[in-house]
C-alpha cells in the first residue's frame, strides 16, 4: 500500500467508474426502467461512504493490515456492483 492518499483516490476512481458505467447504460436504454441501475448507483455511494469511513478511523492497531483489508473489500465490492451492471437488461 502506497499511502492512504492513493487508497482514497483508488475507492474514488473505482467507484465512480461504476456510476459512470451505470450512467452510460441509462443513457443507452432510455426506455427502459431505471430503478436496478438507480439502485446500483445509491448501493456504490454507500460502498464509497463506508469505505471512506473505515479509512479515516485513527483507533487502528495495524495500519497496514487495515487497509490492506479495506483495498480487498474494495476490490469485492466494487466486483459485485460491477457484475449487477452487467446484468442490467
Amino acid at each position: 500500500m502506497a499511502s492512504v492518499k492513493n487508497l482514497k483516490k483508488d475507492i474514488n476512481n473505482v467507484l465512480g467508474d461504476v456510476i459512470g458505467a451505470v450512467c452510460d447504460w441509462e443513457l443507452d436504454n432510455t426506455d427502459k426502467d431505471t430503478k436496478k441501475s438507480e439502485a446500483i448507483i445509491d448501493e456504490a455511494i454507500d460502498v464509497f461512504d463506508d469505505l471512506i469511513a473505515k479509512v479515516n478511523a485513527k483507533d487502528v492497531e495495524n495500519a497496514k493490515a487495515h487497509y490492506r483489508a479495506i483495498n480487498n473489500e474494495l476490490e469485492e465490492k466494487a466486483q459485485a456492483l460491477i457484475d449487477k451492471v452487467n446484468s442490467l437488461k
